[in-house]
């Protein structure tokens, strides 16, 4: 159908406005990390939000009051997860992932490469994106644990703190 009749489009701009607005109410009242990209977890709440505000604007069967109230729901969830993942180890190990050690000073570790199904072509476009063209100054490449590849230089080393949460550094 092209057309259903303008209902069907009031429909539409009232509850999107209404939606729209009770989605950033509902973002500013939960805080930034609502919206973060921090883990996979974080992108799945992510998309779950724009997935459920997409149907309760297109699906004359979803009412406004759903899908305010399944908004709501998933940012409450996404607090309560952030919240336990603060203060409890253990809720951290179920719901993130760690990052994971791709190259150790200017070495490939192709074990861990076959294990996070990574080519060491994408390791090779990272470091040159990184403005880099041999693995000769790369003291690691490592996988967040948001999917993106992070290339840090020997030079750019100092005393590797930030390295302290990556398996397999141990101060190398």
């Amino acid at each position: 159908m092209f057309f259903d009749g303008l209902s069907d489009l009031g429909r539409v701009v009232v509850v999107g406005a209404l939606s729209y607005a009770a989605l950033i109410v509902s973002l500013r009242v939960s805080g930034a990390r609502t919206l973060s990209k921090l883990n996979a977890f974080d992108l799945a709440v992510t998309v779950a939000l724009g997935s459920t505000l997409a149907t309760s604007l297109l699906s004359s069967e979803v009412s406004l009051a759903e899908g305010v109230l399944a908004i709501s729901l998933l940012i409450l969830l996404q607090f309560v997860v952030a919240w336990a993942l603060v203060r409890w180890r253990r809720v951290r190990e179920i719901v993130k992932a760690k990052p994971a050690l791709l190259v150790l000073h200017g070495r490939i570790r192709n074990e861990e490469l076959r294990r996070c199904r990574i080519a060491a072509e994408e390791i090779h476009q990272a470091i040159r994106a990184s403005g880099y063209a041999d693995l000769g100054g790369i003291a690691a490449v490592v996988l967040e644990t948001d999917g993106s590849l992070n290339v840090i230089a020997q030079s750019r080393l100092g005393d590797a703190v930030a390295m302290s949460s990556v398996p397999d550094w141990h101060g190398a």
